[in-house]
């Protein structure tokens, strides 16, 4: 069963399956969550590779919220 991790309108949905599995596997399900890690503790999550950045980042914009510092 392939189960896709997306919330409505937070979670990029081109996301591969790794960044979903990291995200789900760290609790993170919407993007308020995923802004209170900075980036660098973004990108050490295990399966978070640099394709994930982009989108979550130009996700995070979108919404006025950005990595922590």
């Amino acid at each position: 069963m392939n189960k896709k991790l997306t919330s409505p309108n937070d979670i990029p949905s081109g996301l591969s399956q790794p960044a979903l599995r990291a995200l789900a596997n760290a609790g993170l399900t919407n993007l308020e969550q995923i802004s209170k890690l900075s980036l660098k503790e973004f990108k050490n999550l295990h399966g978070i590779g640099p394709s994930a950045v982009k989108p979550i980042q130009e996700a995070l914009e979108a919404k006025g919220l950005s990595f922590s510092e």
